[in-house]
């Protein structure tokens, strides 16, 4: 019972291939590259999944166009060249380095410049600032903390 459980559990931890079987050509060839394709192809309706893994309907249209430029005989590059210019470089899960990209790819470094300058900021002014000095003790209390260092005999 408990490998039954088990092996439910692993199967269940897979990535879940969204790929129906109408969709798959009858080339395994074709087939094969097709997937390899739409593993890099981003789903635009979930947009952290590649289409090969998103059951939206989008990605669904996306896989079957993949199929038909295939089938028509367009190299991998034509395929992902087709797609990158109807949907742009985002519809990419590894978009390229260039000048429309650079927010995408320098922004988190940027964030985290401004971050670093900002808590190095905050660091400085608390260095900066001096320790407030503790307000001196009244008659009464100086009165207290004789008697408690000096102990009970001494009152």
């Amino acid at each position: 019972m408990r490998g039954l459980a088990l092996a439910l559990f692993v199967l269940a931890a897979l990535p879940a291939l969204a790929v129906e079987p109408g969709e798959m050509l009858a080339d395994p060839a074709l087939e094969a590259r097709a997937r390899a394709i739409s593993q890099d192809l981003r789903c635009l309706v979930c947009q952290n999944q590649s289409i090969d893994d998103s059951g939206a309907d989008l990605a669904h249209d996306l896989r079957v166009l993949v199929r038909e430029r295939l089938a028509a005989g367009d190299s991998d590059a034509e395929v992902l060249a087709y797609v990158v210019a109807r949907y742009g470089d985002y519809v990419l899960l590894d978009p390229p380095f260039q000048a429309s990209t650079w927010a995408l790819w320098l922004g988190p470094f940027g964030l985290l410049g401004v971050a670093g300058f900002g808590v190095a900021h905050y660091v400085r002014r608390q260095a900066r600032r001096p320790d407030p000095a503790p307000a001196p003790l009244s008659a009464a209390e100086t009165e207290r903390l004789r008697r408690v260092l000096n102990g009970p005999e001494s009152a």
